[in-house]
């Protein structure tokens, strides 16, 4: 029978549903020091197993049906199917984004979820690497991966932390090459512009700026946090403000280190600001609310200036934060850098993000038929645009377990080949 009749006859002939809950009770029960929940939790086992054996006795491929009905919805399964005869091959990498899209401040309190966790330690146990990928600093990502997946499991060979959206790597267990920092490869003018922002982007800050916002610890990254609830209207003022503040600055410090001598420092805001207003659309849109947008057009901005501004990225995330970073080193840099130190030679990567910072690698990848993208219906409006247009594996705030389930069943059918 064709695989498609096969999942038909599956979800229509078996009570998928409550298998699916029998095994999720198995699977992230607490650990608890009582004899009536042990026994309650084998009763769940022994059934478990039992509904299982149903199944793997009506198949050829027991085994990975039984897998698939008990982890995967019905619609989980037939896009797994989809993924599967498109590509035909398995997810051999996890690159995943942490906020906003493995935990999100709205809908998990900023925790992983259990059922997320407990999905990513079968990955694990199934060999398939996973690379952290965040703006986020090291010492923060370390501290919730090893409090969520274990330290075990961080330290086991098979995890790379790609932070500072690319600046840093840090793969455990590997040597030499366990922590390798990207930004010391980058020249000595771009090193010196991003020293000259960093130390004065505090110290000569508008007071309000100074006591609404504070750094993040970066080691080389330079972004401004607001010192009021991610996604509070204090929030999304203070980093409109700083924003512009910050891209003000930043041309403040290229035109000192490459010596480029403005008419008036008017010149030199209005170029900056319309370089990078031209380069995205989200700022552009905080310049006009914020009464900064600059009457003079991208093409004007002297190629002097222009040169360096195309090798530094200004990103704003709404209410959350501002921050330059070197467009040499994003975060597809980081993940090229973290697979070599895996040995993953021939990826098909699971890519999962909300940001334009994500929506590089995706890019990447697809373009080297290296993976496939999925993306939170909050996403931003292009990095949600590319995972419609290419595979359509959006899913809703917190959930990011429903797309890593569906990929579970991709590698389970990718099996049978």
């Amino acid at each position: 029978m064709e695989r498609y009749d096969l999942v038909y006859q599956l979800y229509d002939e078996f009570d998928t549903k409550t298998l699916r809950e029998y095994q999720e009770f198995v699977d992230v029960f607490p650990p608890v020091d009582s004899r009536v929940a042990l026994e309650h939790w084998q009763e769940a086992s022994d059934e478990l197993e039992a509904r299982k054996d149903d199944i793997r006795a009506a198949f050829a491929a027991g085994e990975t049906f039984a897998e698939i009905a008990s982890r995967t919805t019905r619609d989980q399964a037939f896009t797994a199917l989809d993924l599967e005869a498109k590509y035909a091959r398995p997810v051999n990498v996890l690159v995943l984004d942490v906020d906003e899209t493995l935990r999100s401040a709205g809908s998990t309190d900023n925790e992983i979820p259990r059922d997320t966790l407990h999905v990513l330690t079968e990955f694990h146990e199934a060999g398939i690497p996973i690379v952290i990928c965040t703006g986020q600093t090291l010492e923060n990502v370390k501290g919730f991966a090893i409090q969520g997946l274990g330290s075990e499991i961080v330290h086991s060979g098979e995890l790379s932390i790609v932070y500072e959206s690319g600046n840093g790597v840090f793969t455990p267990g590997h040597g030499a090459d366990t922590k390798q920092l990207l930004y010391n490869d980058l020249d000595d003018s771009i090193r010196d512009i991003f020293d000259a922002v960093r130390a004065r982007v505090l110290t000569g800050a508008p007071a309000h700026l100074r006591r609404g916002c504070h750094l993040q610890g970066n080691e080389f990254n330079v972004t401004m946090k607001p010192n009021y609830e991610t996604g509070s209207s204090q929030a999304r003022e203070v980093i409109d403000d700083a924003l512009v503040y910050m891209i003000d600055l930043l041309g403040t410090a290229v035109a000192d280190v490459i010596s480029w001598s403005p008419s008036d420092s008017n010149e030199l805001v209005g170029y900056t600001r319309a370089f990078y207003a031209g380069e995205d659309p989200e700022i552009r849109s905080v310049l006009e609310g914020e009464g900064a947008y600059p009457d003079v057009d991208r093409a004007a901005v002297p190629e002097p200036l222009a040169a360096v501004f195309e090798r530094i990225d200004v990103a704003y995330y709404e209410a959350d934060a501002a921050e330059v970073s070197s467009l040499e080193l994003n975060k597809v840099a980081g993940v090229k850098r973290a697979l070599e130190v895996l040995g993953v030679e021939d990826p098909f990567a699971l890519v999962m993000g909300d940001s334009k910072t994500d929506l590089r690698v995706m890019e990447w990848v697809a373009e080297n038929d290296a993976g496939i993208a999925a993306a939170p219906e909050h996403a931003s409006s292009d990095t949600l645009d590319h995972v419609i247009r290419s595979d359509e594996l959006v899913f809703a705030q917190g959930k990011s377990v429903d797309v890593l389930r569906t990929v579970y069943a991709l590698n389970q059918l990718a099996r049978l080949n």
